[in-house]
């Protein structure tokens, strides 16, 4: 949202032309009203927010940074009506995601206003353990029973379907709330209306559990190409159901988290402009001292073959190009293994089977890249030919290596993959790349 915009409508609530500036919200997308309400002075978002409507109010709100929307509730506290139409109206879901970055003692105070309907869905649903299915699970769905007719399953989906998350499924239930079916909305409209709802079913359905972890929830969507799958309890009762876009905000937050730990971040950054200085710095420096202290060992192996970088000054000009590409190749292979894991493509027990095929696909990598460097080589020192293309071949195989190696390992101490980072993969294959072109040269030299 550009500053012209935001200008505008500061003026219109400095000139309490509230007829106007309704009048320009009434047809603009939440996710844009959002952003203005995002960008907007302090009270004077407040102000712009109670001026909406109360749906627009309703699809708004869940658009807003959670700093942002505890500062609207604030705001509003004076009027407690407003405030318990608002979370009354909230979905579920996103309630439930708002609560949970509050303090455990507003939380409890906000739940008060909720209607008694919505505050046991609100306990209910944070009543599961954080990153579980249960929390992301909305009650509202349509379940019908097998001995309904399919006029009187379409009977029921109007008269309660309104308020359901989606209506692409219905959902099959026992008397107890078991599940037992689910059935595409498309069968049902296009079946004979005196056929029941039992002839329809084939009692093959998927569903999660609700004390399962989110990312259960990202692989098995993944696998089944659906838009909700049902939430059930250990007995097999229908609790609720997930939505695809639920699940897609998830896979945006384990990405986001990924990257930071893939950088050598401490911790996910919400958004560097806003975020303190010293937050920055704290999240920051641990990481970089430790790669400092990792990267004495490349000085000391430097030192080490102090003697072979003084009979041949030139074999410093290719050590960049060289450690560089070894780094560059752990990385590759670092990504593709943390990504593999993360999606469950494999398991800790593939490691052998993929330590074979990274060390062929590894050693391919390093003769075309030493190919290259020979022809450099050939031009800047002739010489030194059989050294700089047999480091690069190892240098290449021994950063992919430690790339997909280092996850695993990671992964076998109940370490997130995503922290065998970049930085701390690059400074291994720099220590590993020196000793090899140095321990060659010394060879290929008699030193």
């Amino acid at each position: 949202m550009g500053e012209t915009e935001i200008t505008f409508f500061e003026d219109l609530i400095r000139d309490k032309d509230w007829s106007s500036l309704r009048h320009e919200l009434e047809d603009m997308d939440p996710i844009l009203i959002a952003e203005i309400i995002d960008e907007l002075p302090e009270q004077d978002d407040i102000i712009l927010f109670r001026l909406l409507p109360r749906e627009q109010a309703k699809n708004t709100f869940q658009y807003l940074p959670h700093e942002k929307q505890e500062q609207i509730i604030e705001g509003l506290a004076k009027n407690v009506n407003r405030v318990a139409g608002l979370l009354n109206d909230l979905d579920p879901d996103d309630r439930t995601a708002f609560f949970e970055e509050l303090p455990g003692n507003i939380t409890q105070r906000l739940i008060q206003l909720l209607s008694p309907e919505e505050r046991l869905i609100a306990t209910r649903l944070l009543g599961y353990p954080e990153h579980s299915i249960g929390r992301l699970m909305t009650p509202e769905f349509v379940a019908v029973k097998p001995d309904f007719t399919v006029e009187q399953a379409l009977k029921h989906i109007r008269m309660y379907g309104r308020d359901s998350e989606t209506l692409n499924l219905i959902y099959v239930v026992d008397d107890n709330w078991k599940l037992i079916d689910d059935i595409r909305i498309r069968e049902i409209i296009l079946a004979d209306p005196g056929q029941h709802v039992r002839d329809l079913m084939d009692e093959h359905f998927v569903s999660l559990y609700a004390f399962d972890d989110q990312e259960v929830a990202i692989r098995v969507f993944q696998d089944q190409d659906r838009i909700a799958l049902p939430v059930l309890d250990s007995e097999g009762l229908l609790l609720g159901i997930v939505t695809v876009d639920d699940v897609m905000d998830v896979v945006e937050e384990e990405t986001t988290e990924d990257f930071h730990k893939f950088g050598s971040f401490q911790a996910a950054i919400v958004n560097p402009l806003k975020a303190r200085i010293f937050f920055l710095y704290q999240k920051r420096i641990l990481w970089l001292i430790v790669l400092v202290f990792m990267n004495v060992f490349s000085g000391a192996a430097l030192a080490t073959f102090e003697g072979v970088i003084q009979s041949a000054v030139s074999l410093v000009f290719f050590l960049p190009l060289l450690i560089g590409s070894g780094g560059n190749a752990g990385a590759q292979s670092a990504t593709l293994m943390i990504r593999s894991l993360a999606i469950g493509d494999v398991e800790t027990k593939d490691w052998f089977r993929l330590l074979g095929r990274e060390f062929l696909v590894s050693f391919l990598l390093g003769v075309t890249m030493a190919a290259g460097v020979s022809l450099i080589a050939s031009v800047r020192a002739p010489q030194y030919i059989v050294v700089v293309a047999a480091t690069m071949i190892l240098a290449v195989m021994s950063g992919s290596l430690i790339g997909m190696i280092t996850p695993f390992i990671f992964t076998k101490l109940k370490l997130d993959p995503a922290t065998a980072s970049a930085p701390l993969i690059t400074s291994i294959a720099d220590i590993s790349g020196v000793v090899i072109y140095f321990s060659i040269a010394s060879w290929y030299m008699g030193l």
